[in-house]
């Protein structure tokens, strides 16, 4: 009788958010092309897209970012999930040079379920998100009702709480499995998020 490998049982799935970002280089390209490696890799389904957003940038003067969320169902920890996104960020050419610089490809693990994490190379959730209207709109136009297990309050009552007049739509998300997964872009509630 063979003995089981680690592999023939089913790990257990979790629900995560990643943050997309970038300011320099082919931008689009490279956040379309990040999603495409994120749904490669063995153990993360990419689940929902938003659109893409464009944002002032804050620190040294530098272009506009172009940021987008996406929802994933993992099968891996949290620390092998953000090393997934360190590779994939180099990959795309990231240099970390200074704090807040510009960038070809940022990638933040915003949420992974209702963890909260506090380690000295990972917070979970994502310490700065709640203040960033570049997070908080792309992720209300794709799980409203996701809930900050720091704050308590969802999505859609964070946004709520910071000025977005600074983030507006600039492109649909990527396609998955033949659907776009971002029709909500033009809604009344997304748009009235811009006014």
């Amino acid at each position: 009788m063979a003995l089981a490998s680690p592999t023939d049982f089913p790990q257990p799935r979790h629900r995560a958010v990643v943050g997309l970002g970038g300011n320099i280089g082919p931008v689009l390209d490279n956040l379309q092309g990040a999603i495409a490696e994120l749904a490669s890799v063995a153990g993360i389904e990419v689940e929902r897209c938003s659109s893409w957003y464009r944002s002032q940038a804050f620190g040294p003067p530098q272009p506009d970012y172009i940021n987008g969320c996406v929802t994933l169902q993992v099968s891996l920890s949290p620390p092998e999930l953000l090393q997934i996104l360190l590779t994939i960020e180099q990959k795309f050419g990231r240099i970390r040079l200074e704090k807040w610089g510009p960038r070809t490809l940022d990638l933040d693990l915003i949420f992974y379920g209702d963890r909260q994490l506090d380690q000295a190379k990972l917070t979970i959730p994502h310490p700065q998100m709640q203040f960033r209207p570049f997070v908080l709109v792309p992720l209300a136009e794709i799980a409203p009702d996701w809930v900050d297990p720091r704050s308590g309050k969802t999505i859609t009552q964070l946004v709520g709480q910071v000025d977005c007049t600074t983030v507006w739509p600039v492109a649909p998300g990527p396609e998955l499995g033949g659907r776009m997964e971002s029709e909500q872009v033009l809604t009344p509630s997304v748009m009235a998020l811009h006014k």
